[in-house]
């Protein structure tokens, strides 16, 4: 049964939120990060990162693989933010119309980051939303097992 600890879990969060794909090691209890293969895929992995892959793949029972949010999930995340945190009518009408456009996601980033009153709480939103996330996978891998 995979348990990680409440720290373990903020660091896989914030690496996801990075952008990259997490391995917890079981046996030595190390979390390994590397670029995200489909968004990063002219990007050459090091010598290093290509031994962990090696690893990986000679023993994968005893990696628990971690992945970023599906961009409808995120997109889910956007809304939920927007409906539940964003009291100003007219932003949150902003937020909305930036949603249903294409680059949601970059849009509704954008606005978001030009706004004093918003940013902190989505950056603090958007950390909890990813911890969550870290112990959905936790939870799928352990159903697996």
């Amino acid at each position: 049964m995979l348990s990680l600890s409440e720290k373990e879990i903020e660091i896989i969060a914030k690496y996801l939120l990075k952008g990259k794909v997490c391995y917890y090691q079981e046996d030595k209890k190390l979390i390994h990060h590397l670029p995200d293969e489909e968004e990063n895929f002219n990007e050459n992995l090091t010598e290093e990162e290509e031994d962990l892959l090696d690893e990986i793949d000679a023993d994968p029972m005893n990696y628990a693989e971690f992945i970023k949010m599906e961009p409808a999930q995120e997109s889910l995340i956007m809304d939920q933010f927007t409906e539940q945190f964003v009291e100003d009518r007219t932003f949150q009408e902003d937020l909305y119309d930036a949603l249903t456009k294409s680059k949601a996601m970059e849009r509704f980033t954008f606005l978001i980051e030009e706004s004093k009153a918003y940013k902190e709480k989505w950056l603090d939103y958007r950390r909890v939303k990813y911890k969550d996330w870290v112990m959905e996978q936790i939870d799928s891998y352990n159903v697996q097992e």
